[in-house]
């Protein structure tokens, strides 16, 4: 593939490609609609500050797939595992995690390529935040 400054793709970036971020608030907003009902994982949420929540991880995801900075701007480095850290993120965790990110993937009826490369990076991430092995 062809890569121009800044590593956009010949057809730009993937966060413009995809419909930018009313495309990954719908992710995200999908996301958390799932996980509210989750007895597993719901718990590790900050369900005093849902929309803090829903708003963190779509400025986050938007960053990572060339979108505005304002992530870091906000909160500086991601440091993903850090911040995940004080969880119990377990293998049956991580399967209720990506169980709800594949229906809001899914839910945006991205084209194949595009869907296949979001929830590549997802899977990694989620299994990347698995800490305890029980």
């Amino acid at each position: 593939m062809r890569v121009g400054p800044g590593g956009s793709s010949a057809s730009g970036s993937f966060f413009d490609r995809i419909g930018g971020a009313p495309t990954f608030d719908r992710l995200v907003r999908r996301f958390y609609a799932g996980v509210q009902t989750d007895d597993v994982i719901w718990p590790m949420y900050p369900q005093d500050d849902l929309e803090g929540a829903i708003s963190r991880l779509s400025l986050f995801l938007q960053q990572y797939w060339g979108g505005p900075g304002t992530y870091s701007e906000e909160r500086g480095h991601p440091r993903l595992r850090m911040r995940h850290n004080p969880f119990r993120i377990t293998s049956e965790a991580r399967e209720h995690w990506l169980l709800h990110m594949r229906d809001a993937v899914e839910s945006l009826e991205l084209a194949p390529l595009d869907e296949a490369e979001l929830w590549g990076y997802l899977d990694r991430a989620a299994h990347a935040m698995t800490n305890t092995f029980d």
